[in-house]
């Protein structure tokens, strides 16, 4: 049988749409067992990879292979600790949705995502929502945050999916570009994508009145077509995000600002703890590091060590 090349534009699963490059999308399964460099995933094949694909009939094939990714952004599966799971690929950069009410934001998220995107030195937007609802107080937590993140090269953006405000700056920076689009659950994530293109109608939910807590709306991971150019890959809310299949240094190495302050560290694995000649602990004292920012990374370590602690010793 003769291969064909597609684009994965949907995960279901076990089924997966493919665009094949004649424009036709078919629905297909994996062929075999596909594995990226030994790593123990739940999904092998990410909306993004480009396939090569067998044709069964006219509307389903078989995915035989997947064309090397140029990046891809995975996390901590939520249910399988021990496995990782694919979100996309091939991204030109990513866009995180967050808000500071409604639910009340957890600021944490932000560097916990910037972990996954930064291997990759993916850019990354960083989208505050429902601007509609801020009040004094939070328009200040949003300029300080604003402030941090920008300063080491982030781009930040203040919106409402609701009334408009800001939606034309991230059209521009979404146009002819191919853009992840994640967040936590609730942040109105598909109501902002909707305001961004009304032609998408993604199917969205109100906070829960009863916890305050999101809800999740999108399912499964699909890539949209833009009607101004470029492409957004969906991807279901996220609750939290862990990191036991990373190691302390893989964590140091990804904080953008950390790692370049680290040249002047006195040791090359310093992790800017308790090290002496720390150049990170220096530019904190001084202002010129986020201390949030290094809460968040202390944080995140202690996490990795507490559950390699507890794993190494439930096997003894």
């Amino acid at each position: 049988m003769s291969e064909v090349l597609g684009m994965v534009t949907k995960s279901t699963g076990s089924w997966y749409e493919v665009e094949l490059n004649s424009g036709k999308k078919v629905s297909c399964r994996i062929r075999g067992k596909l594995k990226i460099k030994g790593l123990k995933l739940t999904n092998p094949v990410a909306v993004g990879d480009e396939v090569t694909v067998v044709m069964e009939d006219d509307s389903t094939g078989m995915i035989k292979d997947i064309l090397p990714r140029r990046n891809y952004v995975l996390r901590q599966s939520p249910r399988k600790k021990h496995f990782l799971h694919l979100i996309a690929s091939n991204i030109d950069q990513a866009m995180v949705v967050v808000t500071i009410v409604q639910p009340m934001l957890k600021q944490g998220f932000i560097d916990r995502f910037l972990l996954m995107t930064e291997p990759y030195n993916i850019p990354v937007h960083i989208v505050f929502n429902k601007y509609d609802l801020y009040n004094e107080g939070d328009l200040n937590v949003y300029h300080n945050l604003k402030y941090i993140y920008e300063k080491i090269g982030y781009q930040v953006h203040l919106v409402s999916g609701i009334n408009g405000e800001g939606i034309q700056g991230l059209k521009d920076a979404l146009k002819d570009n191919c853009t992840l689009v994640s967040g936590q659950s609730g942040v109105g994530k598909s109501t902002l994508v909707n305001a961004i293109d009304d032609r998408l109608d993604i199917r969205t939910k109100e906070i829960s009145d009863y916890s305050g807590k999101g809800q999740h709306t999108t399912t499964f991971a699909e890539m949209y077509g833009l009607s101004f150019g470029g492409n957004i890959i969906d991807t279901p809310g996220i609750k939290t995000l862990g990191f036991n299949h990373l190691e302390v240094m893989d964590v140091a190495h990804n904080f953008r600002e950390f790692f370049k302050a680290s040249e002047d560290c006195k040791f090359g694995d310093c992790t800017h703890r308790n090290e002496p000649g720390c150049e990170v602990k220096n530019s904190i004292q001084s202002g010129e590091i986020s201390e949030l920012r290094y809460f968040n990374y202390i944080s995140i370590l202690e996490e990795i060590e507490g559950q390699n602690y507890w794993e190494l010793h439930t096997q003894m």
